[in-house]
C-alpha cells in the first residue's frame, strides 16, 4: 500500500494538524491557567459575572423559543412551548436583576448536589465493595459530601465565592491539561518529522 501523498510526513495520527501548530493550543493554556490563578483573586467579581452571564443566556434562550412558538402555527405543543420560554425570559431576568440571590441560590442547590452525588457513589462503592477500586469510590463520594456540607456549613456567604472558586479552578485545570496536550502534540510532531 503506497504512502498517501497529502499526508504531511510531520502530522501524527493521535494529534494530525495539531503537531504542526501546537503552539496556539499551548498559548491557550497558558491564558486559561493566568486567568484561573485571577480569578482566585477575585471569587466575588467571578461568580457575580458567571451568575449575570448565565441570566442573559436564559434570557436570550427563551426569546428565540417565543419567536419559534409563533412561527409554529398550528402547532398542538406551542402553548406549552411559550409557557417555556416565558419561563426562561423570567428565570434570566430575576437573575440578572438580583445576582447576589441568584448565587446563593444556585450555590446552595450546587452543595445539595455534591451531596447527593457523594451518598450515590458511596452506595454504589459499597455494592462494589471487595473489587478493586472501591475503595477510591469511596474517597470520591466522602470528598463530594465534604465539599457540599462545607458549602452549607458556611451558607449564605458561600454564595458569594463558591460559584468564581470553582469557574477559576476549572480555568486553571484547564489550562494545565491543554498546556500538555500541546507539549505532548508538539514531541508528537518532531518524532514523526
Amino acid at each position: 500500500m503506497a504512502n498517501d501523498q497529502n499526508t504531511p510526513v510531520s502530522q501524527h495520527p493521535l494529534f494530525g494538524d495539531l503537531s504542526r501548530n501546537w503552539g496556539w493550543l499551548l498559548a491557550f493554556g497558558i491564558l486559561s491557567i493566568i486567568l484561573g490563578t485571577v480569578g482566585l483573586g477575585m471569587t466575588f467579581g467571578l461568580t457575580l459575572i458567571s451568575v449575570v452571564f448565565f441570566g442573559a443566556l436564559l434570557i436570550v434562550g427563551g426569546t428565540f423559543q417565543l419567536i419559534d412558538a409563533f412561527k409554529c402555527q398550528g402547532w398542538k405543543g406551542a402553548l406549552w412551548h411559550i409557557l417555556i420560554a416565558l419561563l426562561y425570559i423570567a428565570g434570566g431576568l430575576l437573575i440578572v436583576v438580583d445576582p447576589l440571590l441568584a448565587s446563593e441560590t444556585l450555590t446552595l442547590a450546587l452543595a445539595a448536589v455534591l451531596i447527593a452525588v457523594g451518598v450515590s457513589r458511596v452506595i454504589m462503592a459499597l455494592q462494589h465493595r471487595g473489587q478493586s477500586g472501591w475503595g477510591w469510590l469511596v474517597l470520591a463520594g466522602l470528598i463530594s459530601i465534604a465539599l457540599g456540607a462545607m458549602i452549607i456549613a458556611k451558607w449564605p456567604m458561600s454564595g458569594m465565592w463558591v460559584i468564581g472558586l470553582f469557574v477559576a479552578i476549572e480555568l486553571i485545570f484547564n489550562g494545565w491539561a491543554y498546556l500538555f496536550v500541546a507539549l505532548a502534540a508538539r514531541r508528537a510532531g518532531k518524532l514523526a518529522a
